[in-house]
């Protein structure tokens, strides 16, 4: 995403996801936000009169179509699609975003639901929502391939649940090995 491409709304909702990433709900400081935005002063209250929960409910949503959409993109790209493979292509996207940015950003869906799930509905339904969308083309995938639909929504929630937990260990551990294992060792699961 340029600066240069998008208005001053959609620049707001883009760093807040970035901020979401680093630091969870209650460490996205707006003013931050706004700044990094090169936004004006008053564009908060204009753009979200519901405050930071919507703009935090709206920088969900758009991580959440952020990921579907590359998961889209990964397909479109394969010859031959395996649950394996598309699931090594995520990873490989963590991996890189990871080592580049020295470990910085983790997932701005988790990152919220670790921070105020438990105390901030909102937030907790915004996160819910945006994982469904990131986990909807993984599950149509994998039916794709063959899967039943039972199955193929069995193993998308194996896939996001064991790259969640990868990403946090990657980022404790400063190293994308956890990102490797899982991919390699889900693979024969995910493709039997």
């Amino acid at each position: 995403m340029s600066a240069s491409t998008h208005g001053p709304r959609e620049r707001i909702v883009y760093e807040t996801a970035q901020r979401l990433r680093r630091a969870g709900v209650t460490g996205t400081g707006l003013r931050e936000v706004v700044v990094a935005a090169d936004a004006p002063r008053g564009s908060l209250q204009h753009y979200f009169p519901g405050g930071k929960d919507q703009l935090v409910g709206e920088a969900l949503e758009w991580a959440g179509t952020w990921a579907a959409e590359r998961v889209n993109q990964h397909l479109a790209r394969m010859r031959r699609p395996t649950p394996a493979r598309l699931f090594a292509a995520i990873v490989d996207d963590w991996a890189t975003d990871l080592a580049v940015r020295d470990f910085e950003r983790g997932c701005p869906v988790a990152a919220a639901v670790v921070d105020c799930a438990d105390t901030n509905e909102a937030v907790r339904q915004a996160a819910k929502s945006a994982l469904e969308t990131w986990q909807r083309p993984i599950t149509d995938a994998l039916a794709s391939m063959g899967r039943t639909p039972r199955r193929a929504q069995a193993l998308s929630t194996l896939m996001l649940c064991a790259l969640e937990g990868a990403i946090v260990l990657a980022r404790a551990q400063r190293d994308t090995a956890p990102l490797r294992l899982v991919a390699r060792e889900l693979a024969p699961v995910l493709d039997a």
